[in-house]
């Protein structure tokens, strides 16, 4: 499986998850996820890695600041001790507010190891 997959798998142990972007009308709360850069990894001889990096930024989102900010500490705890993949949080989370739709949101960055898909 590929890593968008572990992580889906991970996080809807919590609350639903989704990549870029929450189909209209997800239910709440919900996580949404996209990959912001990683580690380019290369070998001198040209073997392919049999690992691959992310940086993935995981967004939890909720009806208020307090359920937002709860559900980024699952988030984060899950990440830290899931077997599909290595996860290590690159700060801690940051507030946000949806001003059109009123969503309160916590923001936080992963490092993620996982293993690289054959090609």
């Amino acid at each position: 499986m590929s890593v968008e997959g572990n992580i889906v798998t991970t996080l809807r142990t919590i609350a639903p998850a989704h990549p870029l972007v929450a189909p209209e009308g997800s239910a709440l709360p919900r996580f949404v996820f996209q990959q912001v850069g990683g580690q380019a990894v290369s070998f001198m001889d040209r073997a392919l890695p049999k690992l691959q990096n992310g940086r993935f930024q995981i967004a939890a989102w909720a009806q208020t600041s307090v359920e937002a900010s709860q559900l980024a500490l699952a988030a984060e705890t899950a990440l830290r001790v899931a077997t599909l993949f290595q996860a290590t949080p690159l700060g801690a989370p940051v507030a946000v507010l949806d001003e059109d739709t009123g969503l309160h949101g916590r923001l936080q960055d992963f490092s993620i190891w996982s293993d690289r898909p054959a090609t």
